[in-house]
């Protein structure tokens, strides 16, 4: 089998398509050397000033990047420093507010003891003035009791001689009254 392969590389190395030609006019190769060298010679410039162009592309993208950190760190600290800011206001509104709180639950109370001492007055008034009216009415059912019972005594033992001399003697009373 070996031999059948190299009669068919034999067979087929001696048609035109395939093999290695040596001949170099025959294979373009001084035709090739000269595009490479043209190519190397002329595309360098260009090549040169594309990667050039892409430096300067990189490193305007590198600089942006950095001013954009550098913006960025800048509002960071502004932020920080603008959230300290606020932390701290909150903790002064905080304070005033249980301060005010403190003070207005005083006050409170304050004027709930004098409300209370107020209705403690109101109270007492009320009762002294409920005593006094009781007094009154105590007073007046005895004033007329005892002069009902002065009247029934009197009409009991009042005859009409003893009514003269009382209505003469009212009489001497006022007359003296009104002289003077």
């Amino acid at each position: 089998m070996i031999i059948s392969n190299i009669n068919i590389f034999h067979i087929v190395s001696e048609s035109e398509g395939f093999g290695i030609n040596t001949d170099l006019f025959e294979t373009n190769i001084l035709n090739l050397a000269v595009v490479v060298g043209v190519l190397v010679y002329f595309g360098s410039d260009i090549l040169g000033d594309a990667l050039k162009s892409r430096k300067e592309l990189v490193l305007k993208s590198l600089a942006d990047a950095d001013n954009k950190f550098q913006e960025a760190t800048d509002k960071l600290n502004q932020a920080k420093s603008q959230f300290e800011s606020a932390k701290l206001k909150a903790g002064e509104i905080r304070a005033q507010g249980l301060v005010t709180a403190e003070q207005s639950s005083k006050k409170l109370l304050e004027r709930v003891e004098e409300d209370i001492k107020r209705l403690d007055e109101v109270r007492l008034a009320t009762i002294r003035f409920e005593e006094e009216k009781a007094v009154s009415e105590i007073c007046q059912k005895v004033s007329r009791l005892a002069l009902e019972q002065a009247i029934e005594k009197l009409n009991s033992q009042l005859n009409p001689a003893l009514q003269k001399r009382i209505v003469q003697l009212n009489i001497t009373l006022l007359s003296n009254l009104a002289v003077k």
